[in-house]
């Protein structure tokens, strides 16, 4: 992806923090364009096709989850980071259940976002090309197609949001290797978020409601103190 055709669309109701952003993100050669609020920011979103979406959590009528959950019901898999002022995690699991591929807690440090903004264009970039025929990938009835990015336990298709394929194709990979956070995140975000970050553990248990339900054996394994692992049990 050449550097000038990335498209990012900055959403923030203040006026400040949203043109601060803007001037900052086109000096890195970004094309920049910017929303107030969450009904404009679908409508950018559906004219400019962003590559990338820094999206507000706090704003009037429609906040930044409901826009992020009526993209991801619309099925539209662009990378939002969304922003917070928020310091709980349960505010943060909340950006992250709705559909968020990342979340940066206002005041923030510009160098840190930018290195999230490239986190998660690497991660575009390498969903991409990942997107080729392969085999089949298989661990007792747990099936994952890296080609059609579809994943069926037994008979039952289930599905799952980008980074949910990811970590898993990640873990089916690496069958009976045990996986460190840090390989985990730098595999996954292209970015350690350190070893406060929830991120991981939110979206592991992602993972196990879905794969692990009802009376299935359980196939997602933590270590504690290190990592992850998937196996059979």
């Amino acid at each position: 992806m050449v550097n000038n055709t990335i498209r990012v669309l900055v959403v923030d109701d203040d006026r400040a923090i949203r043109d601060s952003l803007a001037r900052a993100l086109r000096i890195e050669g970004w094309q920049v364009s910017v929303a107030s609020d969450g009904a404009e920011a679908l409508t950018m979103v559906a004219e400019s096709n962003p590559d990338v979406i820094v999206l507000d959590v706090m704003m009037p009528e429609l906040d930044g989850l409901a826009v992020c959950q009526q993209l991801r019901g619309d099925g539209n898999e662009v990378a939002i980071l969304m922003l917070t002022a928020r310091v709980e995690t349960a505010d943060r699991v909340a950006g992250l259940d709705a559909g968020a591929d990342d979340y940066l807690v206002k005041p923030f440090e510009l160098d840190e976002l930018l290195a999230r903004i490239r986190a998660l264009l690497r991660r575009t970039r390498t969903d991409m090309a990942s997107a080729t025929p392969d085999t089949t990938l298989e661990i007792e009835d747990l099936r994952l197609d890296p080609a059609t990015r579809r994943v069926w336990r037994g008979d039952t298709e289930i599905e799952l949001t980008r980074t949910e394929f990811n970590l898993l194709e990640l873990l089916m990979r690496n069958q009976g290797v045990v996986l460190d956070h840090s390989t985990i995140y730098d595999r996954i975000w292209g970015y350690d978020f350190g070893p406060d970050s929830k991120n991981l553990a939110v979206y592991i248990s992602y993972l196990r409601r879905k794969i692990d339900t009802d009376n299935l054996a359980p196939l997602i394994h933590t270590i504690r103190g290190f990592g992850y692992t998937l196996r059979a049990a």
